[in-house]
């Protein structure tokens, strides 16, 4: 689509702030009006549209694309999505551990267990993990926990946290990034540390590495949808 706007700007309104392209507010795909919680995530919003050259490219615009997904497709249909990230938890990423190598078995227990530990003691809640792989489920009360957390998330962040869990492959890693444990470069690659150490060993090819840059986006993205949403800074690790 050919550019048909000069500025792109944001407007208060009554339920919020409204990006507008030359006074006419941005309608998404359902022509929802696209108005947005607060004003930084309305400014990084319009900024993706104000940067677009003469041919608009949907896809340099994360923010835009999520923010239609929370106003079209999770607010109003909450529970399908909340019934849809829970089911990662008993197949969750960090809870299949290998049994060899030794050198993985010790980098998937330093790396994750350290996640999951925290989210046990944030949530008061027991996450099981097993070895192989021979199929595990979590009690009741975990999965009760898990969900009263996850309908606390507001549509935006539900909306981000969904996109964070098909990335990751990861309710859990999800969570962190969600409540601030972790940051999105951080999540990225604790969900990668299998395929990383499978690299070290047979190399790579640009197609894996074309997949691995759009779950970087995607889980960026879904960070970046996090804090403007929250108002918090991402965690800073070494």
């Amino acid at each position: 689509m050919k550019r048909f706007y000069k500025q792109a700007a944001v407007s208060a309104v009554a339920n919020g702030f409204a990006v507008t392209l030359d006074g006419r507010t941005v309608k998404t795909p359902q022509a929802t009006q696209l108005v947005l919680p607060n004003q930084p995530l309305a400014e990084a919003v319009a900024a993706e549209w104000l940067a677009q050259g003469e041919t608009i490219l949907p896809h340099t615009m994360p923010l835009t694309q999520l923010a239609s997904t929370a106003l079209d497709r999770v607010g109003g249909k909450r529970e399908p999505v909340i019934e849809h990230v829970l089911a990662y938890a008993g197949t969750d990423l960090l809870c299949y551990r290998a049994e060899s190598p030794s050198d993985l078995v010790a980098r998937q227990s330093s790396l994750w267990q350290p996640i999951l530990d925290g989210l046990t003691a944030a949530l008061g809640v027991e996450i099981r993990i097993t070895t192989g792989l021979l199929p595990i489920s979590q009690s009741d009360e975990t999965m009760a926990t898990l969900r009263r957390h996850v309908e606390a998330y507001d549509d935006w962040v539900l909306t981000a946290f969904q996109s964070a869990v098909a990335a990751l492959g990861s309710l859990y890693l999800a969570i962190a990034l969600a409540d601030g444990r972790l940051n999105a470069e951080e999540a990225f690659a604790a969900s990668q540390l299998d395929e990383t150490y499978q690299r070290e060993f047979w190399g790579d090819d640009e197609e894996a590495k074309a997949r691995r840059e759009v779950l970087r986006n995607d889980i960026s993205s879904a960070g970046r949808l996090i804090e403007l949403c929250l108002r918090i800074d991402p965690p800073m690790h070494s």
